[in-house]
């Protein structure tokens, strides 16, 4: 294994201030400074979402018709456009609690989001039981409810979905979803299946902490349509069927007025004082190349909290082209 050494170049060689780690093997307790905004997990001590967000008139127009027709919203943009946060703005602002988050992937399908069943789990359980004379486990506490099983369960209030990059998902799972949300509803065939006497069953769901909710003869269906964002980054097209059951929404590259106030939104009206370079060069570098505004806060975060770089050292650190070699 190699070992990295500080090579003397003539400069002083005195550690930065803002240096948390320094290479050199020693054990240090450094007190942690405080986390961006956008990382900070939780709420501050205002009540406020850490996450703040901004959006234009057309676009929330667009958001209030997909709440007003209780039809999902399906939201495409390059990344960093802000689809994902969508789902939590909408959450904090109308008070629907938690969002519930579904990210796909290839290997995702219809029945994961729905429910689980863990039969081999409960199986095990009874043959416990049974040779010691006790009855049959619980089959609640094998069901859990996944994501949208969950959005889709009765309630006064509705629940937020999201639906993150859909696009990964097999080319099947978009008129997979369609019968969900078209009947807002779904059955549970092993519950189904159980003798009158066990009609009513408390299963898990995907809040987590243990909570549970009631289903009836295997049947879950929504009282109030959940709120559903489904997030795209356009990689692929989707079936007409689906599209034309969703309300769409396309979330342009913010230009620089619109920079300028997410900046300040994050980071206070003042962020860009002294980080105007900052600001500039990440301009021209998104005209060469996909970049996320995430970025451009990442980089003005440091420059505000004293990091002693110039504008293109520390931009070659965080704003790096998405797309293309690493």
């Amino acid at each position: 294994m190699s070992q990295h050494s500080q090579v003397d170049d003539g400069q002083d060689d005195t550690p930065p201030d803002w240096w948390l780690f320094h290479g050199d093997s020693r054990a240090r307790t450094p007190a942690m400074p405080p986390a961006p905004p956008w990382r900070s997990f939780g709420r501050s001590p205002d009540g406020e979402p850490a996450r703040r967000y901004l959006i234009d008139r057309a676009e929330t127009d667009v958001v209030n018709a997909a709440l007003h027709l209780r039809r999902p919203l399906l939201v495409t943009g390059h990344p960093g456009t802000g689809k994902s946060s969508l789902a939590h703005a909408i959450a904090h602002e109308l008070s629907l609690g938690e969002v519930l988050h579904w990210p796909v992937n290839s290997r995702s399908t219809l029945q994961e989001a729905l429910y689980r069943y863990d039969a081999i789990g409960r199986l095990r359980e009874s043959t416990l039981l049974r040779e010691h004379g006790r009855g049959e486990p619980d089959i609640g506490s094998y069901l859990r409810l996944g994501p949208l099983g969950t959005a889709l369960v009765p309630a006064t209030r509705p629940r937020v979905l999201l639906v993150d990059e859909l696009d990964k998902g097999d080319v099947d799972l978009p008129n997979d979803l369609l019968t969900a949300f078209e009947d807002g509803a779904f059955e549970i065939p092993e519950l189904a299946r159980l003798p009158e006497q066990e009609a009513e069953v408390e299963v898990l769901t995907a809040d987590g902490g243990g909570r549970r909710t009631r289903v009836v003869r295997g049947r879950v269906r929504c009282t109030e349509f959940p709120v559903v964002v489904i997030t795209s980054n356009g990689e692929r097209d989707f079936p007409p069927a689906f599209l034309r059951r969703c309300l769409r929404l396309d979330l342009p590259d913010p230009d620089e007025t619109r920079l300028r106030s997410i900046v300040a939104a994050h980071l206070g009206p003042d962020a860009l004082d002294g980080a105007e370079d900052v600001l500039r060069a990440f301009l021209d570098r998104r005209t060469e190349g996909e970049l996320a505004t995430d970025q451009l806060l990442n980089a003005v975060f440091l420059r505000k909290g004293g990091i002693g770089l110039d504008a293109d050292a520390l931009l070659d650190a965080v704003l790096r082209r998405l797309g293309g070699a690493v």
